[in-house]
């Protein structure tokens, strides 16, 4: 049977603590310091959970790879890939009206995409 690491007592663990407002928002390392004191990890293993979770964003998001993460009940990151598109000369320039300008050409990207989730919409509520 593992047994926690956590110093406090077990049905600290269990309720959900009320969220206080923040002022100004926080630095990577107050944000470790915050949550490891939270949960009772200490700042190099939250670290790497940090850094496991972007591996696993990249992982998803990757070229070639399915294109959408979701960090269940928060967020979902997709991508959409957006095609090439062509030169164009002499287009009416609609900020001087009878002129002619060119359109340069733009190589295809992929555009990341992150969708609030249920959860995440109604901490923005309340």
């Amino acid at each position: 049977m593992a047994t926690s690491k956590c110093s406090k007592s077990a049905s600290c663990c269990s309720k959900k603590q009320s969220a206080s407002i923040l002022k100004k928002s926080m630095t990577k390392n107050e944000l470790l310091s915050e949550i490891a004191s939270t949960t009772g990890l200490n700042k190099k293993q939250v670290s790497s959970v940090l850094d496991e979770l972007g591996v696993q964003i990249e992982r998803h998001v990757k070229k070639n790879a399915v294109g959408s993460f979701t960090l269940p009940g928060l967020l979902k990151i997709s991508t959409k890939k957006v095609a090439a598109r062509k030169a164009q000369k002499g287009v009416p320039n609609p900020f001087k009206p009878g002129e002619l300008m060119d359109i340069p050409a733009r190589p295809a990207t992929t555009r990341i995409k992150v969708t609030a989730l249920k959860k995440l919409k109604e901490m923005a509520q309340n």
